[in-house]
């Protein structure tokens, strides 16, 4: 394996430091929350505050985002990453010295906030410092941290003591600090600031070979240069017609992704359990479900670049819905039929079954390559702005969904949320075929070509015109006489 290759993978697993915490905030809940109800820990709080502790991070998702917008542009992707480590820090310092409800609310509110950092930027850097071969694996990758990080919190979580488990994660935001320091910055911020020398002596150190760099910062300078001349304003997303296609990919996708009710059975898995009056204990079909996620996430890596996203995005949200399915119809008969229980409880393992088939094949596919396609088909002027807006709306989805399961639940019955799961996921795996181009094996360049609607012939003929040297500034860079020269 070349060295830039083992390099960009070495970058990829220095990240998923930030993606291993985002899992264990994100399944911490899961666990404790049995833990609290039963009153095994020294926290004073009420079923409204527990309520608002699961409610909180789509909030602290949605404000991180939007606090951080314009710091991966202003300071760079690198910087933006390392700061994410104090938001998940501080939340470490509540978990510790809470006493009271409200404080386990500002802790979910600051791990939501880290969150949103870190998401507003991991998949635009990884998509910009990846090879266009190795683009979805390296994102995969970060995903295999966050689902490492929710596994080891689903599997020590229910039987270990709550102090104990705070003190053993307390250590993660200082791992992520210094094992991020050495990454290098992403090319495409320091050629949109200006400075093609140190732009190039990052390439140098990502891909290993002066050749190849050459020719792909030619390419990258002439992308870069041109989407620059646009506007980097969340008007110019907004109103640009040429960003239309994009938006309603991206955004499409996110509703899909948080609708499809990862996020909510995940959070609500030992009422699932529970209530399915199964045999299986709540906290053995925790360790189960975080266990699939995480060994299936690993063979997720192997089909990232192999098969192509739109496949994976298709058959992955047709999989989830007939999974689903299966659960709706368990609790349609035990809820809405009134099936004997006694005849039921043959069937007991179904809930627990569609939960996991439903976990693997998402895992495989959209939940694994969502994040990078919606990094790959903005422009860099708005890239940033892009998914600042998708994070913040899927702040607002996470928010309706995590809160809105219980009420409906509580409304109509358990089987009516996982029919609704079944039918956005039929939906999405619709709108994927129909909407969502294919970008395997292509320069971020190319794909913006794709979404413009040009045929292959005149994507070619673009990428042999953005490597010719067109003025005196490009046959100086090819030259590698070209000076950093500062944006000004």
């Amino acid at each position: 394996m070349e060295k830039g290759v083992l390099v960009q993978y070495g970058v990829a697993l220095s990240v998923s430091l930030i993606t291993v915490t985002m899992g264990v905030t994100s399944g911490w809940a899961t666990p404790i929350a049995t833990k609290l109800k039963a009153n095994q820990t020294s926290i004073d709080i009420t079923e409204d505050q527990l309520g608002w502790v699961f409610g909180m991070p789509p909030i602290g998702f949605t404000i991180g985002s939007l606090v951080t917008g314009f710091f991966p542009d202003q300071i760079g992707r690198k910087k933006t990453l390392l700061s994410t480590a104090a938001p998940f820090f501080c939340g470490m310092v509540l978990a510790i010295t809470a006493k009271q409800g409200w404080m386990l609310c500002i802790m979910t509110l600051l791990w939501g906030f880290g969150t949103g950092m870190a998401s507003t930027v991991l998949m635009t850097y990884i998509a910009e410092i990846a090879d266009k071969s190795l683009r979805a694996t390296l994102s995969v990758i970060t995903r295999v941290g966050f689902n490492l990080g929710t596994f080891l919190m689903m599997l020590c979580g229910p039987f270990i003591l709550y102090e104990t488990l705070n003190y053993t994660i307390f250590a993660l935001p200082i791992f992520i600090f210094f094992g991020c320091l050495w990454i290098p910055e992403s090319p495409y911020y320091f050629l949109k600031e200006g400075h093609v020398q140190r732009a190039r002596r990052e390439l140098i150190k990502l891909r290993n070979n002066p050749e190849v760099v050459e020719a792909e910062l030619e390419t990258i300078k002439a992308g870069v240069n041109k989407d620059m001349q646009r506007s980097s304003t969340p008007k110019e997303l907004f109103t640009g017609p040429q960003y239309r296609k994009a938006i309603i990919i991206a955004a499409g996708l996110k509703v899909a992704q948080i609708l499809t009710g990862a996020l909510a059975i995940q959070q609500y898995l030992g009422t699932i359990i529970g209530e399915s009056k199964s045999d299986i204990k709540p906290s053995t079909a925790m360790v189960i479900f975080g266990a699939v996620k995480f060994v299936v996430s690993i063979t997720s890596t192997v089909l990232a670049d192999r098969v192509g996203r739109r496949p994976l995005l298709v058959y992955s949200f047709f999989g989830n819905g007939i999974s689903l399915a299966s659960v709706g119809t368990y609790f349609s008969l035990q809820n809405v039929v009134h099936v004997n229980d006694n005849i039921l409880k043959i069937f007991g393992f179904i809930p627990l079954t569609g939960i996991v088939v439903s976990n693997v094949v998402s895992t495989l596919g959209f939940n694994s390559i969502i994040g990078i396609i919606q990094a790959e088909i903005f422009p860099l002027n708005v890239r940033n702005v892009a998914m600042v807006s998708l994070n913040i709306f899927g702040g607002f989805l996470g928010f309706s969904v995590s809160k809105g399961f219980q009420m409906v639940k509580n409304s109509f019955g358990i089987s009516s949320a996982f029919w609704t799961f079944t039918v956005i996921s039929i939906l999405s795996a619709l709108f994927s075929y129909f909407f969502v181009p294919e970008t395997k094996g292509k320069s971020l360049e190319e794909i913006q070509c794709i979404l413009a609607g040009k045929v292959s012939s005149e994507i070619s003929e673009v990428n042999v015109d953005l490597v010719q040297p067109k003025d005196v500034e490009m046959k100086e860079l090819v030259n590698g006489e070209e000076l950093d020269k500062p944006k000004s």
